[in-house]
């Protein structure tokens, strides 16, 4: 099942990673190598990269770093759920402190390269990460989570109003109105759910 990506934050899309989108939960990261396909379908880590991650680490190691990205993914939910609704606070960096230690890890570096996007010949400075080991597949990650604290507003953040639904959300709409994970998904249900109680009622009344 591809991965489901309707948070408008990768983050949040992370927290998603997990889910029930029909009946039956999914964890779309449960291995290593459901983590690498996962990571490749988000475009978080380069194909170049997790090909070579994957030559050079064994399944047993990709499979530690997927259940280190799972006690990661708990914990920085019950942080985001805690926190949705309202805006961060200084006393909330605290309890950041797993996630500064693990971006303290990252190995990166600037890269002057083309610009592309226009037509004068220009220059851009982009980071470029070292991918060392099958640990360094956490990076991404961290800086997705670390983007989220520090340029969402957590005061639209949502969770989906889905009875069973379990995602999380960055409501970037005008009017900050959005309600469902997806009308695809939970919209939907839930149109059809009122129209059935609607017609009961008329049925009774």
């Amino acid at each position: 099942m591809p991965a489901i990506l309707v948070a408008d934050a990768p983050g949040l899309d992370f927290l998603n990673s997990v889910a029930t989108p029909v009946d039956d939960p999914v964890d779309w990261i449960s291995d290593g190598e459901g983590l690498l396909a996962w990571l490749e379908q988000t475009g978080f880590v380069p194909p170049a990269a997790l090909a070579e991650i994957r030559t050079r680490s064994t399944p047993a190691e990709l499979d530690g770093v997927a259940a280190r990205a799972r006690e990661l993914r708990e914990w920085f939910r019950g942080f985001v759920r805690k926190r949705k609704g309202r805006p961060l606070a200084a006393k909330d960096l605290r309890e950041l402190e797993p996630l500064n230690q693990l971006l303290e890890q990252d190995q990166q570096h600037g890269e002057i390269v083309p610009n592309t996007s226009g037509g004068a010949a220009s220059f851009e400075l982009r980071a470029k990460r070292r991918w060392q080991s099958a640990e360094s597949l956490l990076m991404p990650i961290a800086e997705a989570m670390a983007k989220l604290v520090c340029e969402e507003d957590f005061t639209y953040v949502k969770a989906c109003e889905g009875p069973k639904c379990t995602l999380l959300f960055a409501d970037h709409t005008r009017g900050h109105a959005r309600r469902w994970c997806s009308m695809a998904i939970c919209g939907n249900r839930a149109k059809v759910a009122a129209h059935r109680k609607r017609l009961k009622e008329l049925e009774n009344g």
